[in-house]
């Protein structure tokens, strides 16, 4: 696995996209994108996903159609656990996952109505599967918050360090591949 990501200000993304504030994460996995795809989507191959610190207690759902939510519990300690997970946007099978990052009644807090919404206070993620000779698959995770927020929102999200996060879990993807 290799580490190539950073800060970026691509094009690829929704309509008013803060894209100051986008970044991309980026990995080599030794797997073909399919697999690395299934790790996404697949609830028997999305254990990696939680931080590892503990016991979970609830299942893992997801459903991988579009406007489907995908839900998971994530340990950070002995003291905090929360519902994490996203409705999914755009799905195209072992090339990309498009999907507003939150749960319902979890963090980042998504509304109930949120998979008919077509924006929603939260990020979008967008996972890019490129495959590479030796089936192994270059992924790109792109984080951008939507454009709309307020400044008081975005200094909320900028206090966060998302980067960091989401570099963190990518790591532990390797296992279940």
């Amino acid at each position: 696995m290799s580490d190539d990501g950073g800060r970026d200000s691509t094009s690829d993304d929704r309509d008013g996209d803060d894209t100051a504030r986008a970044f991309t994460v980026a990995r080599t996995f030794d797997a073909p994108p399919e697999r690395v795809f299934a790790a996404w989507t697949e609830p028997e191959h999305l254990g990696w996903f939680f931080s590892g610190n503990g016991e979970v207690t609830e299942p893992i759902v997801a459903d991988a159609t579009v406007g489907g939510a995908w839900r998971q519990q994530m340990i950070v300690d002995d003291d905090t656990s929360y519902v994490t997970g996203g409705i999914y946007r755009e799905l195209v099978p072992g090339e990309r996952l498009v999907f507003d990052w939150g749960a319902v009644g979890g963090w980042p807090e998504l509304p109930v109505d949120a998979s008919t919404r077509d924006t929603v206070d939260v990020p979008r993620v967008t996972i890019t599967l490129i495959p590479l000779p030796g089936d192994r698959t270059e992924l790109r995770l792109r984080q951008a918050l939507p454009g709309h927020l307020t400044d008081a929102q975005r200094a909320e999200w900028d206090a966060i360090d998302c980067y960091a996060g989401w570099s963190q879990t990518i790591d532990r993807l390797p296992a279940s591949l």
